[in-house]
């Protein structure tokens, strides 16, 4: 609580050599004045203190104020099946800012972070969040979802939620069938083996005690938030430098406050374009071995109808970046720097003729970036499910969405709702066939690969 300090003015005193002044007269009027000035002063400064007394109180009996959460989330009916697994919508994900939408059992080692632009659909996101809760990857990570508009978070937040709701359920449906019913992922990674050590909270949204239930003692996995990216760069760090600044490019100017925010707490940390790929597996277990510096980096696919000429230089392919959190930490100052240096280079000509492909080659061949960021370029790119057969897609853990004359997502969804416990859940797999309980003899071997039993 502050001070506040109060001055009183000098009472000047004007004499007139010329005429006496009558002491006893002058005394009693200055005695009536002062009096009446200390009184009014008085009541004032009492005034004021009472006033910031109030507001202090008023302040504190606010700030302790909560809603109910349970009012808020009753008419969710797999809210209610797992309290901890949900919290209210507007509910921030880290110092006041972004949206939690799962809070995991745990802190993880690896975050995934994605950016959404607005030209991703809703069966394209939903797709996305079904390869990825299969992929293994939420046992081990969490999720982070960069939108490129307030529009754009609000129009996915039904989309994440149902998909996390479904997942979720399934994976308790799984559980207590698992070796009688096949799925179409492997249960086990969800599943803590109980001789692990303490686990740490997570670092998203209100910290709380831990929560006695035997879903969160049981389970294991990551929360899944997601921001605005006004929210990460409210200034819009770019627009003095382009007309119109795409998400693909100021996706950059996002990546360092919100590395800077939770530096040292994660391990590793993969950048993906939700529009371009999908992830079947864990491309971050090839960053496990290395140093934190480290960088992953894919090469772009040949243009269609070119053979690929080993003499020319491959560009890199900014839809899937993988690496150590320190190295992904500097490459994305790197390349908001380069964005600057090139579009300042480029003055006057096109302002958006710069592209990510060509200045992530250039930092990958950087000598000086070098130094600090230990690139690994890869001479693969990233396989189009088309040219794929089921062994091939089965054994990818990242696929590109491909062209319009191969549905991937058709594939996809045919072998998850192929399987019945997984039809039973998913209400777009259609009608729900009939469960066929195994014998106690017949145990299901579930393979690592979730598209395993797509060849």
């Amino acid at each position: 609580m502050g001070f506040f300090l109060v001055f009183f003015p000098e009472e000047q005193q004007h004499f007139n050599s010329s005429k006496p002044i009558s002491s006893p007269t002058i005394n009693s009027i200055l005695k009536r004045t002062n009096s009446s000035h200390i009184f009014t002063r008085t009541q004032s400064t009492i005034s004021i203190y009472a006033l910031l007394i109030f507001l202090t109180l008023l302040f504190f009996t606010l700030s302790s104020f909560e809603p109910n959460n349970d009012f808020i989330s009753s008419h969710r009916k797999l809210t209610q099946n797992h309290p901890n697994f949900h919290s209210k919508s507007n509910s921030p994900a880290l110092q006041g800012l972004g949206t939690l939408y799962t809070r995991g059992t745990t802190a993880m080692n690896d975050l995934v972070i994605c950016h959404v632009s607005n030209l991703v659909t809703n069966n394209e996101l939903s797709l996305f969040l079904k390869t990825f809760h299969r992929s293994g990857l939420p046992s081990k990570s969490d999720l982070l979802f960069v939108f490129d508009s307030i529009s754009t978070v609000t129009s996915f937040d039904g989309v994440i939620r149902e998909e996390n709701d479904v997942f979720l359920n399934l994976v308790q449906e799984v559980r207590r069938a698992y070796g009688y019913i096949p799925a179409s992922f492997d249960v086990t990674r969800f599943v803590n083996s109980g001789n692990q050590p303490e686990n740490k909270e997570p670092i998203w949204g209100r910290q709380i005690k831990s929560y006695n239930s035997s879903i969160n003692s049981s389970l294991n996995y990551g929360s899944v938030v997601g921001f605005g990216i006004g929210e990460l760069d409210p200034e819009n760090s770019l627009s003095g430098f382009l007309d119109s600044v795409p998400i693909s490019l100021r996706r950059w100017a996002s990546y360092p406050m919100i590395l800077g925010q939770v530096r040292r707490k994660f391990k590793r940390v993969m950048l993906v374009d939700v529009k371009e790929v999908l992830l079947l597996g864990d491309p971050l277990s090839r960053v496990k071995s290395h140093s934190p510096e480290s960088i992953f980096l894919y090469s772009t696919p040949p243009k269609h109808g070119r053979k690929s000429n080993k003499s020319h230089r491959k560009t890199v392919n900014p839809a899937l970046i993988i690496g150590g959190e320190r190295g992904v930490r500097r490459l994305s100052a790197a390349m908001l720097t380069e964005i600057v240096r090139s579009t300042t280079r480029q003055h006057h000509n096109k302002k958006n003729s710069i592209t990510e492909s060509a200045l992530l080659s250039q930092l990958a061949g950087n000598e000086f970036l070098q130094k600090s960021i230990r690139f690994v370029p890869s001479t693969e790119s990233i396989p189009d499910p088309s040219s794929l057969g089921g062994v091939g897609l089965a054994n990818q853990t990242v696929v590109r969405r491909g062209n319009s004359n191969f549905d991937i997502g058709g594939v996809i969804m045919k072998h998850i709702c192929s399987f019945s416990i997984d039809s039973s859940v998913y209400t777009d797999c259609g009608p729900v066939g009939t469960l066929k309980v195994l014998s106690d003899a017949a145990v299901v071997v579930i393979a690592d690969s979730p598209m395993k039993s797509m060849c």
